[in-house]
């Protein structure tokens, strides 16, 4: 089970921003021996999900990951509900909408519609986000049972900006009031000027698979654009959980 662990870890770390990786660079990231990521990238490359560039030898995602996201997308067609949504959170806030998808300990963005303004937040898709900085992580956290909860703070929470929480009973804390508001505003916690808004996506079984969220540059994050950011985000968090088959998140905001 540990060696299946670690293949599956390495496929996370492949992003839009970081599509391929020598060798000796992924195992750093990924904390291994080159041996052990050798041998487990080679596992990856016999089923496909890891291929190598011929002109320059760096692993890159194989076609076994395309085709399980086709059947996935298939089953539950997660573009089909969420861009839509997206779009249509941009043209009712002018800023960029994500949303981004839970996976073990970590959060990653898998839809993006970004804002024509020039002065934007950025993001990268796959690209993994901190669970207890990240407006997305902190609703999907809030969602979670205690056990999963538990098991990030053992982590330890590290400061990213002045306004990350660290001490692990404010953090508790926190997570009690976005549960009973069903959405989280996040000033600076992750990244210094990026704010956002998140509300959590459920599925049928009214687990918290993701969220989707607006960011917006602190200089245009004021109480009324906060306000109305809210209210479309949890529409269409909504909108969303209700095309998964949940039911309405009850929120006191």
């Amino acid at each position: 089970m540990q060696t299946v662990d670690k293949a599956v870890e390495l496929l996370g770390y492949f992003s839009e921003r970081q599509p391929e990786f020598g060798l000796s660079e992924l195992a750093r990231v990924a904390g291994f021996d080159k041996a052990s990521t050798r041998r487990l990238l080679l596992a990856l490359i016999k089923h496909d999900y890891i291929e190598q560039n011929p002109r320059t030898r760096a692993y890159r995602l194989g076609a076994g990951v395309l085709r399980l996201a086709r059947v996935r997308e298939t089953s539950i067609p997660l573009e089909a509900i969420i861009t839509p949504l997206l779009e249509e959170l941009v043209e009712n806030t002018g800023e960029t909408a994500h949303f981004s998808l839970r996976s073990g300990g970590t959060i990653s963005t898998v839809g993006l519609v970004e804002t024509t303004k020039s002065n934007r937040i950025h993001f990268v898709l796959g690209e993994e986000g901190s669970l207890y900085a990240t407006a997305s992580g902190i609703v999907c956290l809030a969602y979670s049972d205690k056990r999963a909860i538990d098991t990030m703070l053992k982590t330890g929470l590290k400061a990213y900006t002045d306004n990350t929480i660290t001490d692990e009973l404010r953090f508790r804390e926190m997570l009690k009031v976005v549960a009973r508001r069903g959405y989280h505003i996040n000033q600076e916690m992750f990244e210094q000027g990026v704010c956002s808004v998140a509300a959590p996506v459920f599925n049928e079984t009214q687990a918290p698979i993701g969220a989707i969220a607006v960011a917006a540059p602190s200089s245009r994050f004021g109480k009324p654009a906060q306000q109305t950011i809210r209210v479309e985000v949890q529409a269409a968090a909504n909108k969303a959980s209700r095309a998964l088959g949940a039911a309405d998140v009850e929120n006191t905001a």
